[in-house]
């Protein structure tokens, strides 16, 4: 599975695997993938520097890169405390209520809230780019679009590709016009945040307006039929993120969590707002019921919403409330039936893909390895 942007980037299959785990990373570039580590629950720039100093040691010299979530336009001095202030009060109660309803416990007097969206912060990021940029990485990729034009720049002299996530071809030619080197056109189907275009769709829709720009494909896509697919559809290569959730180097932290996405088919799972304030895909709970119900307050939008349950996930998690507990997650967990290695998978995948391969060929008369 190679292509001109797999073989630039020195890696053996086309395959770009999103993960906030340091070990499935360094697992999927071990097994000839480029694993991207996800920055955004990263708060201090020690811990990232911890777990890139984890990754550099466990990928045999193979090429990883790293994801932010990084607005492209700068804020200036707005502060975490300042956004806290503007959450109201009522959506505060009803978040008490909603978890007092389901009898989650608190948490432990002085115990941190644990992960909270801060990484849309203009400095956070900035402090995550400063540790990155002392890394060989290959690939710096934004969630939110380009980053700012100094930050591209940036990386550029650093000899690192710039990726930014598109959900329609308007967003895509802006990424091209700011100077990214790699769209990656997001469908639908994907967990976490998403637009409205499916993957089928949008993937030649954007390979044609950023041409020659490669594009990967993401989305929905969790068998090697299916990335053959989207390099029949003009992809360089497909970008997965949920497949890798139910992975033995996954670090949930939650055995309940593990036993229903392994459970869940792929109408499970909702694009909601009451993660971040913005439309993200994850699994449908009663969490996410709650904040559709037309007799609450409804989300609010992004970064305040974040903020306002950070705490209220911590401890759904930690007490794992199984009516409540949900994570981001695409419709491809409905194929997420059992705990496979990394290295299992990239089995499975290329084994897909050849089979895909060897039937178009056979369809189109050239033969094939039967």
């Amino acid at each position: 599975m190679q292509t001109e942007l797999s073989r630039k980037l020195g890696v053996e299959h086309a395959i770009f695997g999103f993960t906030p785990f340091p070990a499935v990373a360094a697992a999927i570039s071990r097994a000839g993938g480029l694993g991207v580590l996800g920055a955004v629950r990263y708060t201090a720039p020690d811990e990232l520097a911890r777990d890139l100093d984890w990754i550099q040691e466990h990928v045999d010299g193979l090429p990883y890169g790293l994801d932010v979530v990084m607005p492209a336009k700068k804020v200036e001095g707005v502060t975490e405390a300042d956004v806290e202030a503007m959450i109201p009060e009522g959506h505060r109660q009803f978040v008490a209520d909603t978890l007092a309803e389901h009898g989650v416990p608190e948490l432990a007097e002085g115990e941190a809230s644990g992960w909270r969206i801060t990484g849309w912060m203009e400095q956070v990021a900035r402090d995550q780019l400063d540790v990155a940029f002392d890394y060989p990485i290959a690939l710096l990729a934004n969630a939110l679009g380009s980053p700012p034009a100094d930050v591209i720049a940036r990386a550029h002299a650093h000899d690192i590709l710039v990726a930014a996530l598109a959900g329609s071809a308007r967003h895509a030619r802006k990424h091209a016009e700011a100077g990214i080197d790699v769209v990656v056109a997001q469908g639908y189907e994907a967990g976490g945040h998403t637009g409205e275009i499916a993957s089928m769709v949008l993937t030649p829709e954007v390979v044609e307006a950023v041409a020659p720009l490669p594009v990967l494909a993401a989305g929905g896509i969790g068998g090697g039929e299916q990335i053959a697919a989207a390099l029949a559809l003009g992809a360089q290569g497909v970008w997965l993120g949920s497949l890798w959730l139910t992975t033995t180097e996954a670090d949930l932290h939650s055995p309940a969590l593990t036993r229903k996405l392994l459970a869940a088919g792929s109408g499970d799972t909702v694009r909601s707002r009451a993660l971040t304030g913005k439309p993200a895909r994850q699994l449908r709970t009663r969490w996410t019921d709650a904040w559709e119900d037309p007799r609450g307050p409804g989300p609010l939008p992004m970064p305040l919403q974040g903020l306002l349950v950070a705490e209220a996930v911590s401890r759904i998690q930690k007490y794992e409330v199984g009516e409540l507990l949900g994570t981001p997650v695409g419709q491809i967990v409905g194929r997420m039936n059992s705990e496979r290695s990394v290295q299992a998978v990239f089995d499975d995948l290329t084994r897909g893909f050849e089979k895909a391969v060897d039937r178009i060929n056979r369809i189109a008369g050239r033969g094939g390895q039967s």
